[in-house]
Order: structure tokens, then sequence, then C-alpha cells
């Protein structure tokens, strides 16, 4: 049968994105949209969100709402319930990033990492479990290479996203049995707004340009999301936006010890340039948030 007259998976299925206006959420949606899902988009830009919602193929809506918001997830969740009738899919892809030394870092910048990145990915998974477990959905929660290899200059965003790869490792374990799918979705660097935002800053540009292939390349973003979505519908466990990810994890044991003895060496070379280096919230989605938060 042609790929054409295969129906797909999705058809009629609820899938819910967060952080739905830009980059991956947005091409997610679309492309889940043009697979047969209705889909509810959840973000801070809300005439983005619009924007996209009106443009996909089938039924779709959105809601403003900020992931770290127990109170206003739990009414989205609710609200998407009665409008849709069920959610067959959640994915938590909300996320910020920062970049910087850690010592020089805007505290207030690396806290939101860990609390859009981290607590967002929880606050989400609580919000819908109750829907999911009615329909025996899956729940996608989008983590990154950042989870599986520490690197210098990304503290906050490594440890929110270890820890949100973690988070949904327990999670699965909790809820398989009820018929609930966890899965953790990994990328490297994929071409978003976020991505094109640390590569404004010269450093952290370069010291991205002197990482081992194949981490220091940037990946297209349509590929990347078509392996999300076809791990979406198979419910996999995990799931790589680009290939060699999935080799990543054999290794993963000696990573931390190999990337400390490059990253003192790479550290020392940059040394004179680090002092004064302060950054907030990186690429448009970063600004979004922010003005989210300064509008409250």
């Amino acid at each position: 049968m042609s790929q054409m007259g295969r129906s797909s998976s999705l058809e009629g299925q609820v899938a819910v994105v967060t952080g739905a206006a830009r980059g991956v959420g947005e091409l997610l949606a679309r492309k889940l949209s043009a697979r047969g899902a209705k889909v509810a988009l959840v973000g801070l830009e809300p005439e983005e969100l619009r924007r996209v919602a009106e443009s996909l193929h089938g039924e779709a809506a959105h809601w403003y709402a900020d992931v770290t918001d127990h109170e206003a997830m739990g009414q989205v969740a609710r609200e998407v319930k009665a409008r849709f009738g069920k959610v067959d899919v959640v994915v938590a892809n909300a996320g910020v990033a920062t970049g910087g030394p850690f010592v020089e870092s805007d505290p207030v910048a690396w806290r939101r990492v860990i609390e859009v990145n981290l607590v967002g990915g929880a606050v989400t998974g609580r919000a819908f479990l109750p829907v999911l477990l009615e329909s025996r959905g899956y729940l996608l929660q989008i983590a990154s290479l950042a989870a599986v290899t520490p690197a210098p200059m990304m503290t906050a965003y490594c440890a929110s996203k270890a820890g949100v790869e973690a988070y949904a490792h327990s999670l699965r374990a909790e809820v398989g049995y009820r018929g609930v799918r966890v899965g953790v979705g990994y990328l490297s660097w994929t071409d978003t707004d976020m991505v094109r935002g640390a590569d404004q800053d010269d450093l952290m540009r370069e010291l991205r340009s002197r990482a081992p292939w194949p981490t220091n390349r940037t990946y297209p973003l349509g590929p990347a999301v078509d392996r999300l979505v076809a791990g979406i519908e198979r419910r996999s466990s995990h799931v790589y936006a680009q290939w060699w990810l999935r080799g990543m994890q054999s290794v993963r044991g000696y990573l931390p010890t190999l990337i400390g003895l490059a990253g003192q060496r790479e550290m020392r070379r940059f040394g004179p340039r680090l002092e004064g280096f302060r950054a907030g919230l990186l690429g448009a989605g970063g600004e979004a948030d922010e003005k989210a938060r300064a509008d409250r």
C-alpha cells in the first residue's frame, strides 16, 4: 500500500504540544495535524499560537499558559478534555536555555531554565496524567543530548534535561501497568530560535564548533521532527531526533570523565574571554518567557 493510502495511527487522536508557538513545538503540531490528529497548542505567545492553530490541517485550539503554573496547567487539561473529549498524546516540549560560565551566570535566568524545563515538564505530566490514564495514552518528554553529555557553559540546561530524563524514566515505571506509555525524546543541536540565539554569541559559537563530530553540527529541523512523530506513532520509550544519538547511550558512562578533561582544556583556552560573560535566556522563546513574566 502506498504511503498516501495508508491510514495514520494518529487519525482522530488528540495531541497536546507545549511550547508550540515556534521551533520544534510548532513543526511538531503541524506534522501531527497533517497525520490526522486534533491538536491543542500551549505556550506563552498567544498571537503566534493563534497563527499556528489557524494554519493547521484539522481541528486545533490554543491555550496561553505557563507550564510551571500548576493551577493554569490543570485548567488547560480540563478545558482540552472538554473541547476535544479526550487526550491521547501529550508532548512536554516547552523549554528555555541560557549559556555561559556558572560563576558569572544570572541566577534568575539559571533558575528559570530549571523551572521551565524540569518543573514545567513535571507540571505538564501531573496536569494531563488523569486524562492520559483514561485514554491509555502516551506522554513524550522532550529531553536533549544535554541529558547525556554534561557540557561546560551549559550547567542549567544540562541539569534540567538530565532531570527530565530521569523523571520520565521513573514515571514510566509508575504508570506503565495502567496503560500509559512514557517516552523521552533526544535532540542534538537543531535549527531553532534557541540554537540560533546561542550562536549569536561569538564565544558560544566557537566553543561549540570545537566539539567533536557529530556533536558540533546544527541539524535541520524537519527530519528531526519527523523522527519525533514516528516515535509518537510507535509510542516509543526512546525517540532519537538524530540517528547517531542512539549510539551515545552505550558510551554515556564514559562521557563525564572525557568531557571533564576536554572541557578543562577548552575553558583554559577561553579563560580571558569569559570574564564578565553574562547571558539571559536565549532566542525568541527566551524573550517571550521573560516578557510574559514581566507582564504579570
